[in-house]
């Protein structure tokens, strides 16, 4: 396999080197430019053919987001996004993942910091990023299903795992979820500071009520649940009635919150009653648990590898046996409606 060929883009000289140098320890990364702002950046991707372009969201000149559109709209390619751990920068890196962005990762925040572990994702996403599936810009937004409006509420919860590219997965599948909708739980990979602002874009393009979740809250038709970023993991508890669980542990599988931390708490919880799905996403989160769930007689759905923008987690959990059926996301939501429906789910 060849050199991943990398452009920074950053106006901070100091953090152009810092990124440059943690990237160039990867022996499969070949940094081959890194510039100040936008202009510099367009004039280097015309001559460097980068595979990867890294791209700060605040710069002089063009700001990141305005330049991404460009890139996205004139010349499709992986980007993935440096910004600060801020409310605005959160906002700002959520429009970009919109945009099409492979991923983010966190500008330290720390001046005395280590620097090496405060970007100690960066060369890995990097990789993912250049043999991931580049989005084309604008995709054309997908048919209303049929089931959203025939849905009518049966006895299924619904738990959903995602993680790069997920931001987009999720609006597409959310945004076709009646105001009915089954109960639903997800964790998506994020950091903490991203999750009420994502919770609150999705509760926009939501018929139903898309809320971050908090502890004791009841899995009730027409709400949807999003693990909180940070130090706890999301759990369901409970049979007849059951609430979400925000539980303190230590990171499974590299990630608090975990999905296969959410996935187990559905089997115990909720069992053949259940639907499983897991989205895009790097590593393998949640095949463990998808599996789990198919063993207790959950159904499950996994996105299918042509709509993936990675195809890790839902093939580490095709491979595992998870999967009971892999779906398009244009067809996911009608998928996953369909098995929970009432009219149809008791002879499914």
């Amino acid at each position: 396999m060849s050199s991943v060929r990398v452009l920074v883009v950053d106006d901070s000289a100091t953090m152009r080197s810092l990124i440059s140098a943690v990237l160039r320890r990867d022996p499969d990364i070949e940094v081959i430019g890194a510039v100040g702002d936008p202009l510099e950046a367009r004039e280097a991707i015309k001559a460097l053919n980068p595979d990867v372009v890294t791209l700060d969201i605040e710069m002089p000149n063009m700001d990141g987001i305005s330049f991404l559109e460009r890139i996205m709209r004139l010349r499709p390619m992986p980007v993935v996004m440096v910004s600060t751990l801020t409310q605005r920068g959160a906002e700002a890196t959520l429009t970009a993942l919109e945009l099409g962005a492979f991923d983010c990762v966190a500008k330290p925040t720390n001046a005395g910091a280590d620097m090496t572990s405060a970007f100690s994702e960066l060369a890995d996403k990097v990789k993912a990023a250049a043999r991931s599936r580049t989005r084309p810009f604008g995709r054309a937004a997908v048919a209303a299903p049929t089931e959203m409006e025939l849905f009518k509420p049966g006895r299924r919860v619904v738990a959903i795992g995602s993680s790069t590219g997920g931001v987009e997965a999720l609006t597409a599948i959310l945004s076709h979820f009646p105001a009915n909708c089954p109960p639903t739980v997800i964790t998506q990979h994020m950091p903490a500071t991203f999750t009420k602002s994502f919770a609150d874009r999705l509760n926009r393009v939501s018929a139903a009520t898309v809320q971050e979740a908090v502890d004791g809250a009841p899995m009730k038709p027409g709400f949807i649940y999003l693990a909180p970023g940070g130090d706890r993991h999301l759990e369901v508890s409970g049979s007849s009635a059951m609430r979400c669980r925000l539980r303190e542990g230590a990171p499974v599988n590299g990630h608090r919150p975990s999905v296969d931390v959410l996935f187990d708490s559905v089997a115990k919880a909720a069992g053949a009653d259940a639907v499983g799905v897991i989205l895009t996403g790097m590593g393998k989160d949640g095949a463990r648990g998808l599996k789990g769930l198919r063993e207790r007689g959950a159904r499950t759905l996994g996105q299918d590898e042509h709509s993936c923008v990675v195809y890790g987690m839902p093939k580490v959990a095709f491979e595992m046996g998870g999967v009971e059926r892999q779906v398009s996301l244009e067809r996911m939501a009608a998928a996953i409606l369909g098995l929970c429906n009432a009219e149809t789910s008791e002879a499914a």
